[in-house]
């Protein structure tokens, strides 16, 4: 999958970056809450996961989606210490060269988001239909016995 690398090149205004801010942080912790709700949903079939029909497709979703849990983490922090680097925007200070950072910060962030968001959905769907899978295979093995 080709990540987007677009520059990010408009004016925004602080309550934009700050409002833009709250949202990711917010998407990130669901996503975390959400994670551990797939760590569960992975150990419940475990033992169909391991299964030789699923394992090579079961170990590359499980692979992804750790590693999407430590990129989860990381995002948490990154966004945590850029909305904390707001105040260089509101101090009444003209800091024209810190401001243009922050604003260059922000713009390579929302790529970064925009790309994260798109990965954790298509983890999310290759889970679900994995274990969809599983799941209408248990009920066809029950209907045959």
């Amino acid at each position: 999958m080709k990540l987007k690398e677009v520059k990010y090149e408009a004016w925004l205004s602080t309550e934009t970056m700050h409002s833009n801010t709250r949202k990711w942080l917010s998407e990130l912790k669901f996503a975390e809450n959400e994670q551990l709700f797939f760590d569960d949903l992975v150990k419940s079939y475990t033992l169909q996961l391991i299964d030789s029909k699923h394992f090579a497709e079961s170990k590359k979703v499980v692979d992804k989606l750790s590693a999407l849990q430590k990129e989860t983490n990381i995002l948490i922090d990154k966004v945590r210490n850029h909305e904390k680097g707001l105040k260089i925007m509101v101090d009444g200070l003209n800091e024209l060269k810190k401001e243009d950072i922050y604003r260059d910060k922000h713009g390579k962030l929302i790529i970064i988001m925009s790309n994260y968001l798109e990965k954790y959905r298509t983890l999310k769907t290759q889970l679900f239909s994995l274990v969809k899978g599983i799941i209408k295979e248990g009920k066809q093995k029950r209907l045959l016995q």
